[in-house]
This record gives C-alpha cells, structure tokens and sequence, in this order.
C-alpha cells in the first residue's frame, strides 16, 4: 500500500516527490482550484498549475498549496492549452498589431501563417521582422507552393520545364530550412490552380523529406470536392509526408451532403496508412477575393492579362457565363445576396452591402446576368474580398464530429472597425466552445479542446505545446465555459469574444479578461 501511495503521489506532482516540489517554489504563478482540461480528449479533472518561467512545472491535485509569487483564482474555470491556429492570414497586419487582440481574446496563443498556397519568398527575411516586433503570441508559416510557382514562373498557365522545376525543388528546400511547418498549397487560385499534382507532389516530397507537412485550399470545393480530397490524399501518399484538406467545406446546394463522401475518403486514406487529416472553421460561409467567381483560364497571366481579356465583348461574355453560373450553382449559393463584400480598396463604402444590392444601387434589376456584371464591373476597378453564404450546416456537423477534424479560422489579424471581415477572425474557437459544445452539444468539451490544441500541436510538431502537463510551455486560456462564445456576426462584425479571463504565453499574461497587457 505504501509503494502503491508513492507512484500515485509521484504521477500526479510529475514524477517529483511532495519535499522535492514543495523545494522548488516559490513558483512564478498558481492557477489554483481550476478544472483542467489538459488537450489529450480525456475529461476534465481538478487542480492547481504550478508555472516556473515560460515552463509548467508541477500539477497538484491534492491542494497542498506550494508556494507561489502570483495566483490566479481557477474556482469556476476551465484551465486549457493555448489554442493553435493552424490556418491564419495573420501577416496582413501582424507588423502592425503585433498584439494580435482579435486572436488573444478568444484564447489563441499560436498563429500558422502562409496557406492557400501563399506566403513570402524568400521566408527567413520576413520572419525576422515579426520576430523583430515581437509579438504577443506565437507565429510560424509554411511556405507557399503558389509563391514559390510565381516567382519562378510567374502567373501562368503552363508546365515547368526540368529547370524551373529544379529551381522550385530548392527553393522549397530554402523554405524549410528558414523554418516553414511544410509546404501549403493553393490549387483552387493562380498559379497554383496551373500546377499538375505531380509538380506538387516533387515539392512537397521535399518538404517531408525536411520534417514538413502539405496542408491545402484544395482544386475544388463545389461539384468536384471529392475528386480534390482525393488529390490532396494522394499528394501525401505520393510524397510521404502528412497532408491535410483545410478550411474543410462543401460549397453549393447541390453539392451538400457531400462530406459523407470527403470523411469516408479521409478515413479509408487513413486506414491504409496514409497521415491524412481535416481543419475547419464553424461558419457557413467562406471569405477570399470575389475574383473566385472568374473561370481559372481568366486569370492566366495576372491580372493585366484578365483586364484585357474582359474588353474583349466575345470573351468578356464567355467569362460572364461562368460568373453566372458561380452565382447559381457554386459560391453565389443561388442567390447574388449571398455573396457579401468584405472590403473594396476602391470603394470602402462597399464593405457589408451583399451584390444584390450593389446591382440594385446601380439602377439595374437584381438578376444573375447583372449581379455578374457587378461582380466584373468591381473586379476591373480594383477588386474586392467577400463573402460567400454556400455552406450548409449538416455539412459543418458532420466535418467538426469526425475524429479526423480539428478547428482553424482562415481569419487575419484584424484592424477593430475597418471594413466587413468575415466574423471568423473574431469568433472560431470561442465559437466552437459556446455553440457547438454548450449549446447544440455537438462534440464534448475535451475534444473541442482537444481539436483546437494538441491535434494542430501533434501535426506541426510542437512538441512542447498543446497539453497542460509539466514540462510543457505554459501557453494558456483559462475561461468561464458557461459564458465562453463569440459576438462577431455577418452584420456586425467587429465584436469581440466573452468568456475569456485569461491568457498566457510562455507563462506571461498578454490578456488578464479586460485588456491586452
């Protein structure tokens, strides 16, 4: 019975016996009396979390009360891993709101820059000037397949030849060894969209080759989103090297449903071998540029190129046709109300009108061949971010019930009151913990978590991130799960999250429930 006191004293103060904890203090900080839910799925027990520096030095759950320099009172929170983003937009504005407030208020400690394809090339000078500013929470990237094609092709439709294709390979090799996650690719947006799945797969073979991951905005979210999670699982099959759909969604009424068909696809992968995993965001709707309604073949060349094509009377109706058709059947969700503008550099009075009534504004009925000649019209004056309503909620169940899925908010870090932006940036996690787990009761609340810390941490490899154990960093939220949601909506979008009371990184608070600090 003795022996049996000791190994159970000893796993609950991380192998330390109660002398030897006690010695260690005084600790920097204690969150005394929280409910822990540590980031592995299993259930939340109660404790008191010991920090030493930017490290978790011991988990009581006997109360012994060690000695501490700081304490947070837990009585009636949930004390969690610092939520990991693993799809954000967030250098659009990093360098200039370094605090990062739209993420940190909703319990983000962790920002993964550079999807869709997209990021900076070279990599190591940027991520020097984030490092240099300092910035509240973590940050990382990949490198993006679609900037590395563009910088050694440009924006065009064509096959690399064996030397560009060997410039791409070293330029990738450089991403990895400036400190990319893996390789992020683009296929739905130019030039990615121009790249055959071979070329990726070399690319991304390298980045595995280098400890990294392919993550991808897929081909095709709509009529051939099955076919573009094949592609995706193949990528990763082919380059030996973890691959995952992001911001997973099923775009256009007559395409819902198909997750059925996209989960069984991921889960067979996985059942042979294949490290195929999911992230998405709990929204039915998408935001990116309104040039996704535009046929690829508009776009080859850049954007000059599309201008010209769209003076041409014979092609511009060609391209109409299939604006048209993308209102109807694919990201307009059937209807030119549902595609909202975001932000308009030429006309920031457009921001929060949907093209129903930017085409009524402008004398004409709202029909689907004006509502595209809108939509052109705004694209050759300078272009706008939208928002597209096309997602249907069964589908986002399903996608966030599967085991396979975990939560990221394709968000940026947002300048609060400027423009429309998709309520995601302001909203995801807490989203998911106030809807989807206290309300709807769609998963429980350790695997919300756990979706949201040590599965994104499992996947990039942050081995010291994700779970509340010693020795791990001390990123944490510690948050009222009776209170915990978002306020950000489609009308309103500048709203930040509630629930949240605090947030540490490294064992530092930057938000104590009022203020960034």
């Amino acid at each position: 019975m003795k022996a049996l006191r000791t190994l159970i004293a000893g796993s609950v103060l991380a192998g330390l016996s109660l002398a030897a904890a006690a010695a260690e203090g005084p600790y920097d900080l204690a969150i005394a009396g929280a409910r822990i839910v540590d980031g592995s799925g299993n259930p939340w027990y109660r404790g008191d979390v010991y920090l030493k520096g930017d490290t978790i030095a011991v988990i009581d759950i006997a109360g012994r009360k060690f000695e501490s320099k700081h304490t947070i009172d837990g009585r009636g929170l949930v004390v969690a891993p610092g939520f990991i983003d693993i799809h954000t937009h967030a250098r659009r504005a990093i360098l200039e709101i370094p605090t990062a407030e739209n993420y940190a208020r909703q319990g983000v400690t962790t920002l993964i820059e550079g999807p869709d394809g997209g990021s900076p090339v070279p990599l190591r000078p940027y991520l020097e000037q984030v490092g240099a500013v300092k910035t509240s929470v973590n940050f990382g990237a990949f490198i993006g397949q679609g900037s590395i094609r563009e910088s050694v092709i440009g924006p065009n439709d064509r096959k690399a030849t064996p030397e560009e294709l060997t410039r791409m390979l070293e330029i990738t090799r450089q991403g990895m060894r400036d400190g990319a996650f893996g390789l992020s690719t683009g296929l739905f947006y130019v030039p990615g969209t121009f790249t055959p799945t071979e070329e990726v797969t070399a690319l991304a073979k390298v980045a595995g080759e280098m400890g990294g991951i392919h993550i991808s905005h897929m081909r095709n979210e709509a009529k051939d989103v099955v076919k573009s999670v094949n592609e995706t699982v193949a990528i990763g099959e082919n380059g030996a090297l973890p691959t995952q759909v992001t911001h997973h969604k099923i775009i256009g009424k007559g395409n819902w449903s198909a997750s059925d068909q996209t989960l069984a696809a991921v889960a067979a992968a996985r059942a042979r071998g294949v490290d195929a995993t999911i992230d998405q965001y709990p929204y039915t709707a998408s935001s990116t540029g309104i040039n996704a309604l535009l046929p690829a073949w508009a776009q080859d060349g850049g954007r000059q190129a599309t201008l010209t094509r769209l003076k041409d009377p014979e092609t511009r109706a060609k391209i109409k046709a299939v604006v048209v058709d993308n209102i109807k059947f694919d990201r307009g969700g059937g209807d030119p109300k549902n595609i909202q503008i975001a932000s308009a550099g030429f006309d920031p009075t457009l921001a929060g009108k949907n093209l129903a009534q930017v085409t009524a504004a402008r004398g004409l009925e709202v029909t689907f061949e004006n509502a595209a000649d809108t939509a052109l019209d705004i694209i050759e004056k300078g272009g706008a971010s939208a928002i597209f309503h096309a997602i249907n909620e069964e589908d986002l169940v399903r996608i966030l019930r599967d085991p396979n899925s975990m939560v990221a908010s394709d968000g940026e870090v947002i300048r609060f009151g400027v423009a429309a932006p998709h309520p995601r940036g302001y909203g995801t996690f807490v989203r998911v913990l106030g809807r989807y787990v206290r309300e709807l009761k769609v998963i429980t609340l350790q695997d919300a978590i756990r979706k949201m810390t040590s599965f994104p941490a499992q996947r990039l490899g942050l081995l010291d991130r994700g779970l509340v154990r010693p020795g791990m960093k001390a990123d944490l939220v510690i948050f009222d799960e009776n209170e915990i949601g978002d306020r950000a909506t489609f009308e309103k979008p500048h709203q930040y999250a509630v629930g949240v009371k605090w947030v540490l990184v490294s064992g530092e608070v930057i938000f104590d429930g009022k203020s960034m600090t």
